[in-house]
């Protein structure tokens, strides 16, 4: 037991400030590791959008629809294929179209039988400036139920819905920063209430409040630093398991990406309880020479 532990021990009453600090650390790794894996996505969702993109051609109103279908397809390649700046084009099958509405739809005859339009999906070369409102009129010509996505839009949603979940994150790490100091605010209060009697003999042996306050701020700084370490193990347990699920095969969450943190970003969990024993040592010393301030 050293000098601090020594004038301020450990109180038999402290597990429940810890398990209030730990579950704090847990949320807190969970919106700190939930904000990596919005980024992480959203930039792996814009790189697969960029340099790409999509030719919809819906069945025609009039006449045969598949005889339709095939021939403003074949159109529309034509007027890709020869586009300056157009890698590849081709069409999407039968069994990838049935796969990107199936996650809606289900599975079954009735999906077969629905009239799909036709996807050509065409690569851009990297680098290339290509006119997209003159693609988009010479294809219209060509074939005039197409209709030409560049994805734009949607890799402007994507930028901000990753954008606004990271600053939500940020703004729950930031509210639980501070219950956090409130909490060891009102322990740090409570402690020196306890040992009250010994506060009064160190200050009366001539101990100044830097001096009372260090046996203070050491103590709550490792408790909150044990406690917050024990909620970011169990959140880094959490998304662990959610990678074990993917691994599986299964999905955690339908239509939102896996939960779970790459091997690189696991580390970054660590900083919740750096930032919780930083917390708690600042706002025990603040706490302590302010109350020490009030009394003598």
């Amino acid at each position: 037991m050293n000098a601090a532990d020594r004038i301020m021990p450990r109180d038999k009453g402290a597990a429940p400030l810890d398990v209030v600090i730990a579950v704090m650390a847990f949320l807190a790794a969970l919106a700190l590791g939930a904000s990596l894996v919005a980024e992480r996505t959203a930039v792996g969702w814009r790189a697969g959008l960029a340099g790409k993109v999509t030719v919809q051609i819906l069945p025609p109103a009039q006449g045969p629809v598949n005889e339709g279908l095939r021939r403003e397809t074949d159109a529309a390649l034509k007027v890709l294929r020869a586009t300056a700046g157009i890698a590849h084009a081709a069409p999407l099958s039968e069994g990838d179209k049935l796969k990107l509405v199936q996650p809606w739809l289900g599975q079954g005859n009735m999906i077969a039988e629905l009239p799909l339009p036709q996807l050509i999906d065409a690569e851009v070369v990297p680098g290339a400036d290509v006119d997209v409102k003159g693609l988009a009129d010479r294809l219209k010509q060509a074939a005039p139920d197409s209709l030409l996505d560049d994805h734009s839009h949607w890799i402007a949603r994507l930028r901000d819905l990753a954008q606004s979940v990271v600053l939500t994150a940020y703004g729950i790490l930031l509210l639980i920063a501070v219950a956090t100091a409130a909490t060891v605010a009102f322990a740090t209060r409570a402690g020196l209430e306890a040992h009250s009697e010994m506060v009064t003999l160190l200050h009366r042996m001539g101990a100044h409040g830097g001096f009372i306050a260090g046996a203070f701020e050491w103590h709550y700084f490792r408790a909150a630093l044990m406690a917050a370490a024990a909620g970011a193990a169990l959140a880094a347990v959490f998304f662990l398991g959610a990678g074990g699920l993917q691994f599986a095969g299964v999905e955690a969450v339908p239509f939102l990406p896996p939960l779970a943190l790459q091997p690189m970003e696991l580390p970054w969990l660590l900083a919740v309880p750096a930032a919780a024993g930083v917390i708690a040592l600042v706002t025990a010393r603040l706490s302590v020479l302010a109350a020490l301030r009030h009394i003598f």
